[in-house]
């Protein structure tokens, strides 16, 4: 018998097999790359006639042209500052020999209704058609995280891309989302399902917005700024324990610091950390972020995004002492800055069980995961300032943790 297999006699020969004939099997290769850079401004009384920011940053690239523009307009701000849309049309008419306001502002829904689907989003596209926008118009939004979010997803993708401005008005927007790269909307009960990345033409933070703010609004802010100290710098968690006081009575200057130093910390990890699109698996600017996404989802969002960000921080702080990678004193230090600043620390709604009799919350870390790309990566602490990643989460110690938190907060 013989030792090995025989071809058939039609086979061809093994030089023209597929794989073997370099005129028809050829891999070509193509490399580019685009640099990204846009201006991240701080400013006060942005659309003051005697204030050329807004004018001189649409100018940046040309000049020499009359720039066309429309403007979308959170409602909530609008019904805080009731003149706004007035000083924006003036603004644009002050400066008409570059600014051509298409339409008056349009105001769009604020906090997460925005977000609720696609078809909302729709009919800012048809206005967007309707009035002939061209990729060197510009999209100005100005508003929430939410906002920026979903008109950043209409800019992405209207004619490919239009030239989106950003003019955050909340503490979070301003020190967070504003300067990210990311855009999106809600589906499937998921946080930001439908979405793209795409960077901001400009980001203009006026910080005349934040005298409008709620109380809880100026809090919910400030939980990214611990969230960024706590993984990239010592230094910026000690400032926020020394200004504690000042920041829970929201004083401008402290305030202000903690917008600017937490938007260069997030600028920096996008611009040098490696990967701003997100193309692996890790994201250390989601710490805190996977139980608070589901605990947002599962409050209806009467949770604001920073306090769920402050719940999940003490959740995977006291799990991190829990897996014996921070000391308990760090943890204390952690807690009585956020206690300070007055989050508080847990919601019922980690307690709910799903159909299957599992804490509700804890199916957030598959929606994570599938959010990630298929591999599980969750940043936890190692000390203050020291991050570590961790792909593996022991839901028995997830849910002790839950319980000890509870325990806390009574």
């Amino acid at each position: 018998m013989p030792t090995h297999a025989t071809l058939p006699e039609n086979t061809p020969d093994s030089a023209d097999r597929p794989g073997n004939n370099p005129e028809i099997d050829t891999t070509l290769w193509q490399r580019f790359s685009v640099p990204y850079d846009f201006p991240v401004v701080f400013t006060q009384d942005l659309f003051h006639k005697d204030n050329r920011v807004f004018v001189d940053t649409l100018a940046l690239r040309e000049s020499k042209k009359r720039h066309r523009l429309i403007v979308f307009l959170d409602s909530g701000v609008a019904k805080a500052l009731p003149g706004l849309p007035m000083a924006i049309t003036r603004y644009c008419q002050a400066h008409g020999a570059q600014l051509e306001l298409v339409q008056p502002p349009v105001l769009v829904a604020g906090g997460e209704a925005i977000k609720s689907g696609w078809q909302y989003l729709e009919s800012l596209h048809q206005m967007l058609h309707a009035q002939q926008l061209d990729r060197h118009s510009y999209i100005v939004a100005i508003g929430g995280g939410a906002v920026l979010d979903a008109v950043g997803l209409v800019a992405a993708t209207a004619h490919r891309g239009i030239r989106h401005v950003r003019v955050p008005t909340t503490v979070l927007a301003q020190n967070d989302s504003g300067v990210g790269v990311k855009n999106g909307i809600n589906r499937f009960d998921q946080k930001n399902w439908l979405g793209t990345f795409s960077p901001p033409f400009a980001v203009l933070n006026d910080s005349g917005f934040l005298n409008v703010l709620s109380d809880r609004e100026k809090r919910a802010g400030m939980a990214e700024a611990v969230k960024v100290a706590l993984i990239r710098d010592i230094d910026f968690f000690r400032t926020l324990e020394l200004d504690a006081q000042a920041l829970r009575a929201f004083e401008p200057d402290a305030l202000a610091h903690l917008i600017r130093r937490c938007a260069e910390l997030h600028m920096r990890q996008i611009g040098q950390g490696g990967d701003p699109f997100e193309l692996g698996s890790a994201r250390p600017l989601d710490f805190g972020h996977w139980a608070a996404h589901r605990l947002e989802t599962l409050t209806g969002h009467k949770l604001r995004h920073g306090e769920a960000v402050a719940i999940g921080m003490a959740l995977d702080v006291r799990y991190s002492v829990l897996s014996g990678l921070l000391q308990e004193a760090d943890e204390q230090r952690i807690r009585q800055l956020l206690i300070t600043l007055g989050f508080r620390l847990w919601d019922d709604a980690l307690d709910r069980l799903d159909r299957q009799g599992i804490r509700a919350v804890v199916s957030g870390l598959a929606d994570f995961q599938a959010h990630l790309g298929g591999e599980l990566t969750i940043t936890l602490l190692e000390g203050i300032g020291k991050g570590i990643e961790v792909h593996e989460m022991d839901h028995a110690l997830i849910n002790t943790a839950i319980d000890q938190i509870r325990e806390m907060a009574a």
